[in-house]
């Protein structure tokens, strides 16, 4: 009997710690550094810091909010922009998709996204507030509309998916602009007035950013410009986002990464190092799955620095360790050093980083644990004295599985 439970419990333990897909799957490469941690369950997450506070908004219903003291937490979940439905008459008005959040003129601004998976029937609504706190902001719908709805029909939204928004602010002359764009034709920037409505909406002169014309499947998406002179830089994430449960796992390098080019202007052309046009399907691979631990990294923001602070890159990525589902993407981030003009990530500093199992694997774990010792104290086939040992030999056996 003493046998079955020992190999029951050994089962536990493997079940616990192992990776639920092919490990084959994930890139092994150490070309890219482990992410720091943000210790939150985020997809597509942005983040705005204010008052020496972090404020993290994502996708999810009503859009949550969080506030956190670090990028590392702990956060805290402290309400939603949006009081009920979206006002966009669309489908999943419920559940927004891929917020971005920015303070501009003394105002905050939230894009939002209404969409679903596979459809251009989508929108880009915009709620504003004098304060960043849950319960004062005013939704004022959709700015702009795709496959439906007002001026979906004038270029470029008759050739757009209007989902996945990013706001910029050009420093050198203050003129703001929306970023957006999913599949399709690609990514493109929309000049907004001061008020953040469409600059000429019924003519908009929007810049062409980002295109891939040689391939039938067009995923570049969710698209970031930061600046750092004398470059304006456009990110954007590439590859499959997600869904791997349903659609499964792409080959590998055809998940997401994190991709970049830049400009001297902020209207374009953008090159990557190699100085290919992101027009013709070019983009620098600046993050991407590594290490066997980090997988399918995209959906990300930049801190711009402050003072004597590097920038940060913020994104999602799926922990090996924990699930591919889209709730289960976590909140990485990292320093960014520049070199010859060009942003690389930067290691953490700490090996708090090493991407440990989520927590309910860790509680399983010592579950079994604690039952084994019961077992066999129970059985009469240990004492007390043997007891601490004997747990502390098993924590070191389940720490050498996980690594």
């Amino acid at each position: 009997m003493v046998h079955i439970t020992l190999l029951g419990l050994v089962l536990c333990l493997y079940f616990a710690t192992a990776t639920p897909f092919n490990s084959n799957t994930v890139s092994k490469t150490t070309d890219y550094p482990l992410p720091n941690q943000g210790h939150v369950a985020a997809h597509d997450p942005n983040i705005l810091r204010y008052d020496n506070q972090y404020y993290l908004f994502k996708g999810g219903v009503k859009i949550p909010v969080f506030r956190a003291p670090e990028l590392d937490g702990p956060w805290e979940r402290i309400g939603t922009v949006l009081d009920d439905l979206s006002t966009v008459p669309k489908q999943n008005r419920r559940r927004p998709w891929a917020p971005t959040v920015t303070y501009w003129r003394n105002r905050f601004y939230c894009f939002y996204s209404i969409s679903k998976n596979g459809a251009r029937n989508s929108a880009i609504g915009l709620a504003s507030s004098d304060s960043i706190e849950p319960g004062t902001w005013t939704d004022h719908g959709a700015l702009i509309n795709t496959g439906t709805g007002p001026l979906s029909n004038i270029y470029p939204y008759n050739v757009t998916n209007a989902i996945d928004p990013a706001f910029f602010a050009d420093p050198q002359t203050e003129s703001p602009y929306l970023q957006y764009g999913s599949y399709w034709d690609g990514i493109f920037q929309i000049p907004l007035t001061d008020d953040l409505s469409i600059e000429n909406p019924t003519h908009p002169d929007a810049d062409h950013l980002v295109y891939i014309p040689d391939e039938k499947r067009k995923p570049s998406e969710g698209s970031f410009m930061n600046y750092r002179a004398p470059y304006y830089y456009v990110w954007f994430s590439h590859g499959q986002c997600c869904r791997f449960e349903q659609e499964g796992f792409p080959t590998e390098g055809k998940e997401y990464s994190i991709r970049l080019g830049r400009s001297e202007s902020v209207h374009g052309p953008f090159v990557d190092r190699e100085s290919k046009d992101l027009l013709d399907g070019g983009g620098t691979v600046i993050y991407g799955s590594n290490h066997g631990k980090v997988y399918a990294p995209g959906g990300l923001g930049i801190l711009s620095s402050s003072g004597d602070d590097p920038d940060v890159l913020y994104y999602h990525y799926h922990n090996t360790s924990i699930g591919f589902a889209q709730g289960d993407a976590q909140l990485g981030w990292n320093y960014l050093d520049y070199v010859d003009g060009w942003p690389v990530p930067r290691a953490p500093a700490s090996r708090g980083s090493n991407l440990q199992p989520t927590s309910y694997l860790t509680f399983v774990a010592l579950l079994c644990m604690c039952c084994l010792v019961y077992t066999l104290h129970y059985k009469g086939l240990i004492g007390r004295k043997s007891t601490i040992p004997l747990v502390f030999l098993i924590a070191l056996a389940f720490l050498w599985i996980q690594h």
